[in-house]
């Protein structure tokens, strides 16, 4: 299963908003980077209380690329009028 649509079947579950994830996957000399996109009100939720759940997503989608000899990244991207607060 190519890491990419192991992501999405992780992710889409938890949305609010499904039809809005959006996953790009672009490789370069250090690995696979992964940019994910999703709905404005959906971005608390994959990050989690103090990032636990991307935390979580992210060393999933690591040991999915170890088994494929590759090096995952995720960049999760924010969207405009995003209702996550940095602190």
């Amino acid at each position: 299963m190519p890491v990419a649509d192991y992501l999405i079947s992780v992710v889409k579950p938890i949305l609010a908003h499904p039809d809005y994830l959006n996953v790009v996957e672009s490789q370069d000399p250090m690995g696979v980077l992964l940019s994910v996109d999703v709905h404005k009100e959906d971005m608390g939720v994959l990050i989690g209380k103090a990032g636990e759940t991307a935390k979580a997503i992210r060393l999933l989608a690591r040991i999915v690329g170890i088994k494929a000899n590759a090096r995952v990244s995720i960049k999760i991207n924010e969207p405009e009028g995003s209702l996550y607060k940095k602190k």
